[in-house]
């Protein structure tokens, strides 16, 4: 058409090429996009290169070569599993959970088991399936540790002791199986009898074990109350019947010096001390008796009370050289 725009040709060279350039930046974009990726605090990267595996530990973004690298992640959380029952529907798994025990008693137990991964590169090429060979060792020794038990003991006092001793297993033979993962703990989590009469029972025996320990208890209660006051009581004894003593024996020796001042004056005055021995003594004993004198011509004097009579006698200037001064009859 004169002074018109002339049409374009449809050019089937520019189209192709044109279809090769976005196929170039698909391909691009597709070959970018999987060589980058993130790793997460709680993750590890197993990048094998060529079939030769590395770790990469830190978190944040990574590249990896397309088609030369191939990246697994693996966990650093710890993770667990459970032997016995079910953690989703929580039912028991009579399978894993029936045991019998030392004495021939049947018992159902339940277990979780927890681990981590300690080496990625051997928990991904050492074994095909760790996890499961951890589980299966771990099964292995739980029945052949339950079984050198009596079954009172996994049901109330082992239990700490029966963990510990299949934990120390577990991780012994870990070790030699160089699995690159770590048992962190194993628990039991629940411990009965298959049947609910051997339950009740065991309720039983465990409800008078508590009752014992209360009663052990209170008497370490009451004891420790009763000693401290019987050693009081003991001290108080002790010191009543040491003060007695001391006053006893005080008592005796002012008897003796009694006796020895006593003893001074009759070698001095033996007659006048004897008399005043006797009359000191009849006092004691007669308090009330009467003393007539009878004197030489017959005449009669009384004396009251005693102790006047025994003051005249001691005074009596040649009493000391007298045997006899006179004839006394006691009356009552």
């Amino acid at each position: 058409m004169p002074g018109g725009k002339k049409k374009k040709k449809f050019s089937p060279a520019k189209l192709g090429r044109s279809m090769v350039l976005v196929i170039l930046a698909l391909v691009v974009v597709y070959l970018l996009g999987g060589s980058i990726y993130t790793l997460r605090e709680n993750e590890y990267a197993v990048v094998t290169t060529f079939g030769v595996p590395g770790v990469v530990g830190e978190p944040g973004m990574h590249v990896k070569i397309p088609f030369a690298q191939e990246m697994t992640r693996v966990p650093k959380t710890i993770n667990g599993f459970s032997i016995g029952y079910d953690r989703e529907t929580n039912e028991s798994i009579d399978a894993e959970s029936f045991m019998i025990t030392r004495d021939y008693n049947f018992v159902n137990v339940d277990f979780y088991a927890e681990y981590r991964v300690t080496d990625p590169v051997k928990y991904m090429y050492h074994s095909e399936d760790p996890v499961a060979i951890l589980k299966m060792l771990t099964q292995s020794y739980i029945r052949d540790t339950i079984g050198l038990y009596d079954v009172d003991s996994v049901i109330t006092t082992g239990k700490n002791e029966i963990q510990a001793s299949i934990k120390e297993k577990i991780m012994t033979r870990l070790d030699q199986e160089d699995l690159g993962i770590q048992l962190v703990n194993i628990t039991i989590q629940d411990a009965e009898p298959p049947t609910s009469e051997v339950i009740d029972a065991f309720k039983n025996v465990e409800n008078a074990k508590q009752g014992k320990e209360t009663s052990i208890n209170k008497a370490n209660q009451k004891r420790n109350e009763d000693i401290p006051a019987a050693r009081a009581k003991v001290d108080e004894t002790l010191k009543t019947a040491n003060a007695k003593a001391e006053e006893r024996v005080n008592e005796a020796k002012g008897q003796v010096a009694r006796l020895n001042e006593l003893y001074a004056e009759y070698k001095k005055y033996p007659l006048i001390t004897k008399q005043r021995m006797f009359y000191e003594t009849m006092e004691d004993i007669l308090p009330d008796m009467k003393v007539i004198i009878t004197k030489s011509d017959g005449s009669t004097q009384t004396m009251l009370p005693l102790e006047s009579f025994a003051n005249i006698e001691m005074n009596t200037p040649d009493a000391g050289n007298t045997e006899e001064g006179g004839a006394a009859d006691a009356e009552n």
